[in-house]
């Protein structure tokens, strides 16, 4: 599927570069690039099995003084409770569902995940929904500059 999708990508932005990698702590490697200014990752923390690697391999891709952009659906008490109340966990999170999300994030949790690589400066956002029953949350977050003390990585 993610091929197809790289496919369509590079036929409609034949300019640009599309890649499918591994989301570990070699991503920059792989890419044999220098850090960018932004890295974003929108949706796809929540799929993933060792989102600590990721997060580091996004911290790595990161300039010094850049941003990082990450987004995933919210898991908060209220949201949690009203999925709970309304017997929507089969629906919500069903394990019969090839792929979909094996982690959910609070903000705490989220913000706690990203800063632990090193981010700072971090500022989270619902998006979607009512508030603290939000669809998604957006984590926006900077990676130290040169002349910061560095992250914990």
């Amino acid at each position: 599927m993610a091929s197809r999708g790289i496919e369509i990508a590079r036929a409609n932005c034949p300019e640009g570069r599309f890649e499918v990698l591994p989301a570990d702590h070699q991503l920059l490697e792989r890419l044999a690039e220098e850090p960018f200014d932004l890295v974003y990752s929108i949706e796809v923390i929540e799929h993933l099995y060792d989102p600590k690697n990721f997060l580091h391999g996004c911290y790595l891709a990161t300039k010094p003084s850049g941003m990082f952009l990450c987004s995933t659906p919210y898991h908060g008490y209220l949201k949690n409770l009203a999925i709970s109340l309304v017997n929507g966990w089969d629906s919500h999170a069903n394990p019969q569902f090839d792929g979909g999300h094996i982690k959910f994030y609070s903000k705490r949790t989220f913000a706690s995940a990203v800063a632990n690589v090193g981010f700072t400066n971090l500022s989270i956002i619902g998006s979607g929904r009512l508030p603290y029953l939000w669809k998604s949350m957006m984590l926006k977050a900077n990676r130290p500059g040169a002349s910061d003390a560095e992250g914990k990585i």
